[in-house]
Formats: structure tokens, C-alpha cells, sequence
């Protein structure tokens, strides 16, 4: 066990290590702790934006996607020969019915 004058010297030199003059010796190392934390804590505000856009896009090319196939299949299905032909007669066209003629030259040996 300690006798009291080791109590006190012991209290004393706690009291020598954060003196006024240590404390200014270490201000650059606590800055630098401190730049250290913000960086740190700004680093985790980055990362979950950074997520948030990420699925944010994500779903918008999902939806995307699913426009894109829809479109695709309408255009297959009105470009079809039946479709088209049901498009046209409202335009007074008609599908041939007989073979087309093939035309030939007389002056062609």
C-alpha cells in the first residue's frame, strides 16, 4: 500500500503531464484528431448517399427496362402482315390478291 507523501507525489505528477503547457504542445495533435473525426464522419454521410442514388437508379432502369420491353413487344405485334393490312384500309389499300407481273424488256438481247 502506498504511505500518503507517494499519494501526493503521485497526484503531483498527474498534474505535471496535463499542465498549461502540454496541453499547448498537443493542440496540432488534437486538430489533427479532430480533422480526423470530421473526415470520418463526412466519410459516412458520402457512403450512404452514395447508396441511396445507387438504388435510386437502380429502380429507375428497372422501370426503364420493363417500358422498353413493352414498346418492343407493340411495334412486333403492329408490324405484323395482319395488323398492317388492318392499319392501311383505312386508307383504301388493299393486299394483292394475284401474283405481282413481272415485267420484261423487248430490247434486251
Amino acid at each position: 500500500m502506498e504511505t500518503p507523501e507517494q499519494q501526493t507525489e503521485v497526484k503531483k505528477e498527474g498534474r505535471r503531464l496535463f499542465n498549461y503547457k502540454w496541453i499547448v504542445k498537443n493542440v496540432p495533435f488534437f486538430l489533427f484528431l479532430s480533422v480526423l473525426a470530421v473526415v470520418y464522419i463526412y466519410n459516412g454521410h458520402y457512403a450512404t448517399k452514395t447508396i441511396r442514388n445507387v438504388n435510386k437508379l437502380t429502380k429507375e432502369v428497372k422501370d426503364l427496362e420493363s417500358e422498353y420491353k413493352t414498346l418492343k413487344s407493340d411495334v412486333l405485334f403492329q408490324s405484323k402482315q395482319s395488323e398492317m393490312a388492318k392499319a392501311v384500309q383505312s386508307l383504301g389499300l388493299k393486299e394483292l390478291t394475284a401474283p405481282p407481273m413481272v415485267l420484261k424488256d423487248s430490247i434486251a438481247p
